[in-house]
């Protein structure tokens, strides 16, 4: 900070007022500092991670990513169920990052909630919540009457417990990042996903999307990988049950990878790939980022036509099938929290 008062004109000042003014000006450089400190975010504000139980083997690879120790907590649990978390480290001051994917969603939301609540009044300089699976995103809108839109009352919910970001990743529908009233930050399994394909050596690759919903993100993939789609169109019984289906495009002769979000059931995606392989492809590999696998999922993905299923470990992994591979996400989010945590710009993870 410059001055122009000209320094010669303290020679015709008394030794008191030289004082006084000496002072002054320490006092305006003192304000001066402590502006540009507070400007510049981070410095005095550390960065940790802090895992629920049910992601504790995804947040200490992001931990070992990134070189830091894992965050002390513990979650006692009482005779009738409940539970209460607690942190066994002073996190007064610091960006806590608290990593927990939802389902199946009652304890692990609440544990969440009351992680969020307690860093809160520990006095945390902000609260981020990494949900690498944002449960209750397929309930996005109201497709019947009388039924609630889950996404937008758990946004709601996290809001209210003190939240002051968000990071997930693959949400089912992009718009629910408007549910919210904090940022989020919205990272997708594709830039994972197309560099293994790449290198999977496949000639002659066709990306397939199971549903017509779907058939955003597989032109992004046919787009990244400069290749061909074909759509999969159903019509649903009922929840979680397919009707019929039928495939639009030439899958002959092809190299067929089918891309989706969620894998629950299996339904949907053994049902489009036993399809494909009947019209004539060569092959099909499915590449979704979030391995649900409810009720018999293994067991029908066992029995189809599918060659492998590749997910992310945004939950925990199941091997019980040969034919289900995972691919870690942990990297990309230990980046995508350091960036947060620098005020870096992150739309380089998820904007391709």
């Amino acid at each position: 900070m410059t001055h122009s008062f000209p320094l010669r004109m303290l020679h015709y000042l008394p030794c008191q007022d030289i004082f006084e003014f000496i002072h002054t000006l320490k006092n305006i450089n003192f304000a001066a500092n402590q502006k540009n400190s507070i400007g510049m975010g981070i410095k005095n504000h550390s960065l940790k991670i802090f895992s629920c139980r049910n992601t504790r083997y995804l947040t200490e690879k992001i931990c070992d990513s990134l070189n830091i120790d894992l965050g002390l907590s513990s979650c006692p649990v009482f005779a009738d169920g409940e539970f209460e978390p607690c942190y066994e480290e002073t996190i007064r001051g610091s960006h806590v990052f608290i990593v927990q994917s939802t389902p199946p969603p009652g304890d692990n939301l609440l544990e969440l909630l009351l992680m969020i609540d307690a860093a809160k009044r520990a006095s945390a300089y902000r609260v981020i919540a990494v949900i690498p699976y944002f449960g209750y995103a397929r309930q996005d809108r109201k497709d019947k009457p009388r039924v609630s839109i889950g996404a937008k009352l758990l946004a709601d919910i996290l809001s209210v417990a003190g939240v002051d970001r968000v990071i997930t990743l693959d949400l089912h529908a992009d718009q629910i990042q408007g549910f919210f009233n904090v940022p989020v930050d919205h990272l997708f399994a594709s830039t994972l996903f197309v560099p293994f394909i790449e290198k999977m050596g496949l000639k002659n690759v066709t990306i397939a999307s199971p549903d017509v919903g779907g058939t955003k993100r597989a032109n992004t993939y046919a787009r990244m990988l400069e290749t061909e789609m074909v759509i999969c169109h159903k019509t649903r019984a009922k929840a979680n049950v397919i009707g019929t289906m039928t495939v639009i495009g030439d899958v002959v002769n092809k190299d067929v990878i089918l891309v989706d979000d969620i894998i629950d059931t299996a339904g949907t995606i053994t049902k489009a790939a036993d399809l494909i392989m009947e019209k004539g492809a060569k092959s099909v590999r499915a590449f979704a980022a979030h391995g649900v696998l409810s009720g018999q999922a293994i067991e029908r993905i066992e029995k189809s036509a599918l060659t492998e299923v590749y997910f992310t470990d945004s939950m925990p992994p199941k091997t019980c099938s040969a034919k289900i591979k995972y691919i870690s996400v942990a990297e990309a989010f230990g980046e995508a929290i350091l960036r947060v945590y620098k005020n870096q710009s992150i739309s380089s993870l998820y904007y391709k």
